[in-house]
């Protein structure tokens, strides 16, 4: 059997994208490997009407709709795909059983790597966060730090002003700053640590303290982390897509990449990284496959 399109990954891109092709009676198939980028998250937000719900939740909402379009979602892990000499794709599945279709849609996200920081991961999704839009109003008012080794913190430090006035700038041990990022992060009243954090602290999931490599110690509420993520899979290098500086696939205003025929939607894409812009690109995504099964099917000037 040769479907119409093929969507690898279950969150809301792909559940989305799979809701409007089901709408337009396309024969689809869903994987879902079960793994997704907010699992950690204690609730989902800017989204219209369900704030605060777990992702999980969210989810099974989702894949209530999908399922009763008749549309089914495996849940298994899509190995490899490759685009093969008459343009469909074909995806693998535990390396041995094999799926093909049309278009191929991508909506596998990316990862979060976490600070390399001993006892980080019992607060991630609590009070440790990567995204003060998803996060920020509800440690509003807060003491904020904000740990930056890799990436220039410079930013994000100012913009964590808008949440908190408590903002301390964590480099651990690195030295990146210029003198008038330094100026302005005064003028801006943001402390600077740049000595190498040992461990953080805290009770129940929420963060209490900051440990340095001299023994000092700073007390805080909650910790932001700069962008620092790779995508979830390797399917988009090995389809040859293209990325920008930061990892994640170029495409265009309908989420076609620059393979023909392949789309790629949600966080694994260029824009920004919130639910509600994944579900879009995915609700993008699916008319713009829709049109083009069109115009195969029908084009508007037969020869």
């Amino acid at each position: 059997m040769i479907y119409d399109a093929i969507i690898v990954g279950g969150g809301p891109a792909g559940l989305n994208a799979a809701v409007v092709l089901g709408r337009c009676k396309r024969k689809i198939l869903v994987f879902d490997s079960g793994k997704y980028r907010n699992s950690y998250s204690s609730g989902l937000h800017n989204y219209l009407s369900r704030d605060g719900i777990l992702p999980k939740d969210f989810l099974e909402l989702a894949r209530e709709e999908v399922t009763a379009l008749g549309i089914s979602i495996l849940p298994q892990l899509v190995t490899t795909a490759t685009k093969t000499a008459d343009d469909h794709f074909t995806v693998h599945v535990d390396h041995a059983i094999s799926y093909t279709a049309k278009i191929l849609l991508l909506a596998t996200g990316v990862k979060d790597r976490l600070p390399e920081v001993p006892g980080i991961e019992e607060y991630y999704g609590i009070s440790v966060h990567h995204c003060p839009y998803c996060d920020g109003w509800e440690e509003r008012d807060k003491k904020m730090v904000l740990y930056s080794k890799h990436i220039n913190g410079f930013g994000m430090a100012v913009s964590l002003k808008t949440w908190s006035a408590d903002v301390t700038l964590l480099t651990d041990g690195k030295m990146y700053l210029s003198g008038k990022q330094r100026s302005t992060l005064a003028h801006y009243n943001i402390n600077v640590i740049q000595k190498p954090v040992a461990s953080v602290q805290g009770t129940s999931g929420r963060l209490q303290s900051v440990s340095f490599s001299d023994g000092q110690i700073l007390e805080c509420d909650t910790l932001f982390f700069t962008d620092n993520y790779e995508q979830h899979c390797g399917l988009v290098t090995d389809l040859q897509c293209s990325l920008n500086s930061k990892g994640v696939v170029r495409t265009n205003n309908v989420q076609q990449t620059n393979i023909e025929g392949l789309y790629v939607a949600g966080d694994a894409s260029k824009d920004m990284h919130l639910v509600v812009v994944a579900a879009a690109q995915g609700a993008k995504a699916g008319i713009a496959i829709n049109k083009s099964l069109q115009l195969r099917e029908r084009p508007l000037f037969p020869v």
